[in-house]
This record gives C-alpha cells, structure tokens and sequence, in this order.
C-alpha cells in the first residue's frame, strides 16, 4: 500500500459521487466506505501517492456540489499494520 486517502461527507449519495469521481480520475482502487452516523460516510481509497492525491481532489470537488464535505485526507506511505482497521468492500 503506498498511499491512502480519505473522504467524509455528510451524506451517501455524495460519498458515492465522490468514489465515482475518484476512481475515474486516477488509477486507485476503492477499499471500502463506512458509515459514521448522523449521515456521515467516510470513502477510502488506495494507490500511488501521486494518483490517490489527485483522486481525492477530484472526488472533493464533486462532493462538495452535492452537499458537505467534513475531512479530505491523504496518507503517504501509511504504517504497517494500518490496513487492519480500514473498512472492507
């Protein structure tokens, strides 16, 4: 795993926006989603530092016309041992 990013809407149909816009902009791959609660959903994907960087950009952009977006984040070279607590599809 060489890079992670992260998304949190306040709502699932931006989150799922946000993943449609992520996975086309760059070659990532979907990890999975979670839901929080009080309607929040945070969307992780994983790949090349460059291509998760600009995924999550794109993704952010398309969630925020839809509604709120609460976090944007992206981890380089995560930790091992990280993927243990990362949702799953």
């Amino acid at each position: 795993m060489q890079a992670l990013g992260f998304i949190e809407t306040r709502s699932l149909t931006g989150a799922i926006e946000a993943s449609d816009a992520m996975t086309k902009a760059a070659d990532v791959v979907l990890v999975g989603t979670e839901k929080i609660g009080s309607g929040l959903v945070n969307v992780v994907i994983t790949g090349e530092v460059d291509a998760v960087r600009a995924a999550v950009e794109a993704g952010e952009a398309v969630a925020k016309k839809l509604g709120e977006v609460y976090a944007v984040h992206v981890i380089p070279r995560p930790g091992e041992g990280i993927e243990k607590i990362l949702p799953t599809i």
